[in-house]
Formats: C-alpha cells, structure tokens, sequence
C-alpha cells in the first residue's frame, strides 16, 4: 500500500484541478501521471478519497464515455447524478449527454 499512497496522492491532486462543471476520466489522468493504462488505479484511488477530510471533487471523475461508474461510492447511486446535475451537467441513463463539450483534459 505505501507505493500506492504516493500515487493515490499525485491522483487527488489532479482530480483537485477540475473545473466546476467539467469532468474527466480515470484514463485521462492516468496518462496524465504518466501511468496509461492505469485507470483502474485511479478509480481505487477515487474509491478511497472517502476516507480523507479534504473536500476532493471525486464526482467530476467519470470512466471514458462518460458513464458514472463510480456512482455506487457515493452513499447512494442517486448523489454522483445529482452533484454533476447540480454544476450544470445534463446526465441520461448514467451517461454524461454533454460528455464531449463538459470533458476536461489534464494536459492544459
């Protein structure tokens, strides 16, 4: 686990950066920390944010399509929904409609 805190970390303070009302992907910042592939890891990483008292905005972390896969961590599968909704985001069948214009890259 301690190799994990490290990552975890650099995965927070991305997820940190995003914008209100825009989003990302667990792929996405997986590249960005130079780690492709590892997208799984950040949605542990994600998973585990629960646990700390920072207000980290896990929420605005999606899987590549759009769809809310993580909505299940959020103490109810309606929050992750109503938290996106609530910075604007249109959400369909746990799938962001607007997924390409609201998309926030890491790179910038």
């Amino acid at each position: 686990m301690a190799t994990n805190t490290g990552f975890f970390q650099k995965v927070y303070k991305v997820a940190h950066q995003i914008p209100y009302g825009r989003v990302t992907s667990y792929g996405a910042i997986a590249e960005y920390l130079g780690s492709k592939g590892s997208a799984r890891m950040v949605g542990w990483a994600m998973n585990s944010s629960k646990n700390f008292p920072e207000n980290l905005p896990a929420h605005r972390v999606v899987n590549r399509n759009g769809l809310l896969t993580g909505k299940r961590h959020f103490g109810g599968t309606e929050v992750m929904k109503q938290l996106l909704e609530s910075e604007g985001l249109i959400i369909e069948d746990d799938r962001i409609v607007n997924f390409k214009e609201k998309f926030w890259e890491p790179k910038q």
